[in-house]
């Protein structure tokens, strides 16, 4: 362990970003945690103002602090969107002091708000993994999740009730079908009857026209 951490509230560990700073013990809101340092960054100086990396911190319009260096434990801090820290800069006094905001337990990630500038430069293209973020990005997922199984159920629903339907008009149609056959079955069952009386008819008036000629 650094020396510098030594009877500090905070350790290095290890973070779903990378490398973040936990609390080691309880800390109470609005007490200072830690100070962010590194060179000062003159804006005015063409070979400061090439310097580029993810650890610089600006305090005016003309300085900027390198926090870079190894030193330089507040670096480990990762950002959040419902941060348990603020910083705290002094540009008179070109100081950086880490803040708690609320209380911390020991075990909790120490954040703080990188702000708008870092974020959509840094964070937004590919995506904040803050305990915040992910929350909300968990919550869609489990929305997206419920309107699918929603929209899944409804299609099944129309589905079967478009089958009962189907099944219904091939039901009707079936019975219809049936029916007619039973009508035209009745028809010509009529139509043989009725052919049959008529020959029965026929015989009898030719019996009796026969008997009458004999007679």
């Amino acid at each position: 362990m650094p020396a510098s951490l030594v009877n500090k509230p905070y350790r290095i560990g290890r973070s779903k970003t990378g490398l973040g700073l936990f609390a080691t013990q309880p800390i109470k809101k609005g007490v200072k945690i830690i100070r962010y340092f590194g060179p000062l960054l003159d804006s005015k100086n063409e070979k400061h103002d090439a310097i580029e990396n993810k650890y610089l911190f600006q305090i005016s319009k003309r300085w900027t602090v390198d926090g870079s260096i190894r030193k330089n434990v507040a670096r480990y801090i990762n950002h959040s969107c419902k941060p348990n820290a603020e910083s705290d800069v002094n540009p008179a006094k070109k100081k950086i002091i880490i803040r708690s905001i609320k209380k911390i337990e020991p075990g909790e990630e120490i954040s703080y708000d990188y702000g708008t500038e870092y974020f959509k430069e840094y964070l937004k293209p590919i995506g904040c993994k803050c305990d915040g973020c992910e929350a909300k990005r968990k919550k869609k997922r489990a929305k997206l999740r419920a309107e699918k199984a929603k929209a899944k159920e409804k299609a099944e629903r129309k589905e079967a009730k478009q089958a009962e339907k189907a099944k219904r008009k091939k039901d009707k149609a079936k019975a219809k079908k049936a029916d007619a056959k039973k009508a035209l079955k009745k028809t010509a069952q009529v139509t043989k009857t009725a052919k049959a009386g008529k020959r029965t008819v026929g015989k009898k008036a030719k019996a009796k026209k026969a008997k009458a000629k004999k007679a």
